[in-house]
């Protein structure tokens, strides 16, 4: 895999490329924007020279998905002993616009790292963005077995889960799990604009977690969704339709239970920690003030109580310069960690 070249060092690009540099790759960075690549470098993520075309191993494609499938077929022929692959979130799309260009796809394997933020840009980059994360790869028919067997190893060396697709498998996946949210939070966060400002003095945390991705780049999303139109149709549709049946029986109470229960369920079916088996666990409210030191003084303290904490939530109180910490531990542990806090002079609520 060394010397690698790591082409865009957004986000992924620049984690991908100090995922490599600390696993001990030699990897080389270009960005469009030279002042991405300048900022990459400086935190880690490689070096800015270049070598001969013929030395590079393997090329990691991080471009805008509009620019995929020109800048992978580019590579491909430049780079004439690298494999290639792209951290692009739509596949189907950029797999045929590759083949229409008659590019010999053997060495190309495509690859998707399920991890990002709605920020972008390499000062926000870590080589711990894809650990225990999932990362799909997306061989085609004619590539080669060793290209494939290079894009697993990227994956692993950046500490990733790894799950194989097909191209249009993945789109589809990749539409009802990441895209069709996206889209469900703009609908809900762009509907804020018509809110009296009096009304949004109300909102609490769930709103937030709901509208909190609406947030991402819509230049970058734009090209997301167009890339995948197809298949976020067929899901527009049937929620289109669910809103309808929502909206008809909206005065019957049973049916509207039946249907924020299914809603429940949908939540239970996602996997949890580590991808294991979804786990029912116990909150802790911890009541946190706005103070310098104070969200790492509460974490010491958990620490010493000697619980291990599963996930965390933090809410804001609109009206006090507090916020409340919701701590996720194993049932049993509940008890074990309230007590503690409170013995530590935390308000705990139940």
């Amino acid at each position: 895999m060394s010397p690698a070249l790591v082409m865009g060092t957004g986000l992924v690009g620049a984690s991908v490329a100090q995922a490599m540099t600390r696993a001990g790759v030699e990897v080389h960075l270009q960005d469009a924007r030279y002042s991405h690549a300048v900022v990459a470098a400086s935190r880690g993520a490689g070096t800015l020279t270049s070598l001969d075309p013929a030395a590079y191993q393997l090329v990691v494609v991080a471009v805008p998905p509009g620019a995929l499938a020109s800048v992978i077929a580019e590579a491909l022929e430049t780079y004439p002993n690298a494999t290639v692959t792209d951290v692009g979130s739509v596949k189907g799309v950029v797999l045929a616009q590759l083949r229409a260009t008659g590019v010999d796809l053997a060495r190309y394997c495509g690859s998707h790292p399920m991890a990002g933020s709605q920020k972008d840009g390499p000062l926000t980059a870590s080589p711990d963005l894809f650990v225990d994360r999932t990362w799909v790869i997306t061989p085609h028919d004619t590539s080669a077995a060793q290209s494939v067997l290079v894009v697993r190893r990227l994956a692993e060396m950046c500490g990733a889960r790894l799950v194989t697709m097909a191209a249009q498998h993945h789109d589809e996946a990749v539409g009802q799990v990441s895209h069709i949210p996206q889209l469900m939070s703009a609908l809900v966060a762009g509907g804020l604009l018509d809110v009296p400002a009096e009304h949004l003095q109300l909102a609490g945390q769930g709103l937030r977690d709901v509208t909190r991705i609406a947030a991402g780049d819509p230049k970058l999303w734009r090209q997301i969704i167009a890339a995948n139109s197809g298949a976020l149709r067929v899901e527009l549709e049937e929620l289109h339709e669910d809103l309808g049946k929502l909206i008809a029986v909206l005065d019957d109470p049973d049916a509207v239970e039946a249907f924020l229960a299914r809603g429940r369920r949908g939540t239970q079916a996602l996997p949890g920690k580590h991808g294991s088996a979804p786990s029912a666990w116990a909150e802790v409210v911890i009541e946190i003030p706005d103070a310098p030191g104070a969200l790492a003084r509460l974490f010491t303290d958990i620490e010493t109580a000697g619980v291990n904490v599963e996930d965390i939530t933090i809410e804001h109180d609109p009206g006090r310069p507090v916020g409340m910490l919701g701590v996720h531990v194993e049932p049993a542990a509940s008890g074990v960690l309230a007590t503690a806090m409170t013995d530590r002079g935390w308000t705990v609520r139940t």
